[in-house]
């Protein structure tokens, strides 16, 4: 089998560079190791910026975004017994939606069936061959097993959007692999709830005792997290505990209080910043979670992908389109103006707001003082804003 680019995972970013190829006329397969109804079902966050917004109307994508998604003007950040808002809009002219990433990829996988791609679910045993550009080798391929039978597929270029466990950034080369990572001592304890949204906009929390998040899924489906020891049990946290605590540090002093519900489900996510560079090695290119990682305090995971994806995207066409092969040449140096600031800008709110293990007293204090500091100096908050609808330029 042939085909143009070859793309190992049916996350958002495999997904979205298939679909942004097909319309631009370039052909596609993407290889996914999980079925359809996993990758739909797998509940994850979804805050999307500006930018991910347009990129998905301007595709033809985003009908069932803008019906159901919620379109956020700001955001308050609570600490000391209060809440104070960030007023993203006013700041920057931008907003933000959330739209669950399974969501996305409903939409995503959809579009790819209409156009009638070409989306192999179930995929094993993959392997990468032959994308070094050495003097005299083959075209690149990928083998596979699907279905029982053992497949290979040539093609120009590889793209491995197959996640941080994939088969992809195992592949690069290791002399040339540098990796750069940061393991926090704390998780995230995840609850979904059923009640109706506690506040308007997410609420994200500091607090002695912890961080805690309140986010929502839908009118009558909340997400909310509160930070955990990574190595907890969920089945130590019982229904009653988790009110409490969540009480604890979101409670404001004017006598609001977050709105209890069933709890119909219960995770624990690690928390980590990882990069791994370069996101190209001849003529295999990584994209979204493949060659980084962010903490989800910033939102920035999921527009991550989608940048890596909009680089890519543009870089395939010059290739196709003029011969050029300039933008697939500098694709890591372009690609990770845009990563490190996400990094930066996770790792900071991730400091501001979290309790950590080495953090003195002295430090909690300046974590207070850091958090009255953006919400009331506009020079600060708009600062804060334009890293969070994704508006600043790299």
């Amino acid at each position: 089998m042939r085909t143009q680019v070859g793309i190992i995972g049916a996350g958002p970013a495999g997904l979205l560079l298939s679909h942004l190829l097909h319309l631009r006329g370039i052909e596609s397969v993407v290889l996914e190791a999980r079925s359809r109804g996993e990758i739909e079902s797998t509940i994850r966050a979804g805050v999307l910026e500006q930018g991910t917004m347009d990129l998905l109307n301007e595709a033809g994508l985003g009908a069932r975004m803008q019906a159901e998604g919620a379109v956020h003007h700001g955001f308050e950040l609570a600490f000391e017994g209060q809440r104070r808002r960030i007023a993203l809009t006013e700041l920057t002219g931008h907003s933000i939606t959330v739209y669950a990433q399974h969501e996305v990829i409903k939409d995503l996988v959809a579009a790819r069936v209409a156009a009638y791609g070409a989306l192999k679910f179930g995929v094993t045993d993959v392997s990468l061959h032959n994308f070094d550009d050495a003097p005299g080798s083959t075209r690149p391929s990928v083998r596979y097993r699907h279905e029982g039978f053992e497949h290979e597929l040539e093609c120009d270029f590889i793209i491995g959007c197959d996640g941080s466990q994939g088969v992809a950034r195992g592949s690069m080369p290791q002399a040339v692999r540098h990796d750069y990572q940061r393991i926090y001592p704390f998780g995230w304890f995840g609850i979904l709830v059923e009640a109706p949204p506690s506040a308007h906009e997410l609420i994200y929390a500091r607090h002695d005792r912890g961080f805690a998040l309140i986010s929502t899924r839908s009118p009558n489906v909340q997400r909310m997290y509160f930070q955990c020891d990574p190595k907890d049990s969920v089945d130590a946290w019982s229904d009653d505990r988790i009110w409490s605590e969540l009480h604890a540090r979101v409670d404001t002093l004017d006598g609001w209080q977050i709105t209890e519900g069933r709890i119909f489900q219960k995770n624990i996510v690690g928390m980590r910043s990882f990069v791994s560079t370069p996101m190209q090695a001849g003529k295999l290119f990584l994209a979204g979670d493949a060659a980084h990682i962010v903490p989800p305090t910033g939102a920035k995971g999921m527009n991550l992908a989608v940048s890596d994806v909009r680089v890519l995207t543009a870089a395939l066409q010059a290739f196709y389109e003029e011969g050029a092969s300039d933008k697939l040449d500098r694709y890591t140096e372009t690609a990770l103006k845009r990563v490190w600031r996400a990094e930066h800008f996770s790792w900071w709110m991730t400091r501001m707001l979290h309790k950590l293990d080495d953090t003195s007293p002295f430090e909690q204090r300046l974590q207070v003082a850091e958090l009255e500091h953006v919400t009331t100096s506009r020079a600060a908050a708009t600062a804060l804003a334009e890293n969070y609808v994704g508006s600043v330029a790299v």
